[in-house]
């Protein structure tokens, strides 16, 4: 397994250069060159050479990646134009709100998309199968926004039992120690506190998870049918064995590989496709921030929150293949 770890990793490296380059060349091939897009309607030739100056991009481009690069490695991602606040400390700022948005929408695509799959390829071809299916298919085909529009129209506005944004009630004397805010309730015994950032966390989680909730049905219940019709589980049942051990030893347990791969890239998409559900119920996230970015031109952001993305991203896909090892142990001897 360390072997494998130690190859996953040295993978790594390569793809968050490619990123870096990407990235640097998608800036400075903005019309006009970056300068003029950071200026705007005051992009005169006086402030963009001044911008140019202070930059650095009037240097050679080689010498403005190695520039760059440096100033990443040391932890120097740029200053926010928005906010003229550091961009590694807007993430450090705004990330818990998103990490806690992401853990409720998989706790919900999980908590309900595993079991439903299930339940799907153990009765096959009747109602049951029918019934995911099309739930699984009508996840995939509405947009989230829309959802979360509708989401947020019935259940906060026409029947009022969830609040209609943001995180918290501001009228809440909460105590934030880390800014996860359930976590921040539950440490300073603050029940209510905790109670309510939950409640805000509710209506965002469900229409963040729809889509991921009908792709795992989906791959489960392929899993689940390629699994329980394999050899080994009919030698099971020939031997007597009862149905919750087969269930969970040898259907289950194998079946899991795939849809832990699911839930591993589905995670990264959720951290990095939350901006139009953090628009929507007005959540002080990471994907609400990355479109004020987009919108304010606010090209230090965008490069620097894509970069940490990239990276959460690449830590999740290693730690779905570390998890390969537990759930099969066939991995650990390879």
């Amino acid at each position: 397994m360390l072997k494998v770890i130690g190859k996953r990793i040295a993978l790594l490296i390569p793809t968050l250069v490619g990123l870096s380059i990407l990235l640097f060349l998608w800036v400075r091939s903005l019309p006009g060159g970056p300068a003029t897009a950071l200026l705007g309607d005051k992009a005169t030739p006086d402030a963009v050479a001044r911008i140019n100056e202070a930059y650095g991009f009037n240097k050679p481009l080689i010498e403005q990646y190695f520039t760059y690069i440096g100033k990443m490695l040391s932890g120097d991602f740029g200053t926010s134009l928005q906010t003229n606040r550091p961009v590694l400390e807007e993430f450090a700022t705004r990330f818990p709100a998103t990490l806690e948005l992401t853990i409720i929408a998989l706790i919900f695509a999980i908590g309900i998309g595993i079991p439903l799959g299930y339940w799907a390829a153990t009765h096959v071809n009747k109602w049951q199968d029918n019934f995911s299916v099309f739930l699984s298919l009508f996840g995939v085909v509405i947009p989230v926004f829309f959802l979360a529009f509708i989401l947020k129209w019935i259940f906060a506005i026409k029947i009022p039992l969830f609040p209609t944004d943001g995180r918290q009630n501001p009228r809440i004397d909460a105590t934030h120690v880390t800014d996860f805010y359930v976590l921040d309730g539950i440490l300073t015994a603050e029940w209510d506190a905790a109670w309510d950032a939950i409640m805000h966390l509710i209506l965002p989680g469900i229409a963040l998870g729809t889509i991921p909730l009908a792709i795992i049905v989906r791959i489960t219940r392929a899993s689940v049918l390629e699994v329980q019709n394999a050899d080994f589980v009919r030698t099971a049942k020939a031997k007597g064995l009862t149905p919750g051990l087969i269930r969970n030893r040898f259907v289950l347990r194998n079946a899991m590989l795939p849809v832990s791969t699911t839930i591993g890239l589905q995670t990264g998409l959720l951290i990095s496709g939350a901006v139009l559900t953090e628009t929507v119920f007005a959540f002080n996230g990471i994907g609400r921030f990355l479109r004020d970015a987009i919108f304010n031109l606010d090209y230090p952001v965008l490069q620097g929150f894509i970069i940490f993305i990239a990276i959460l991203y690449s830590m999740i896909n290693l730690l779905v293949d570390i998890s390969y090892g537990f759930i099969d142990p066939r991995v650990r001897v390879q």
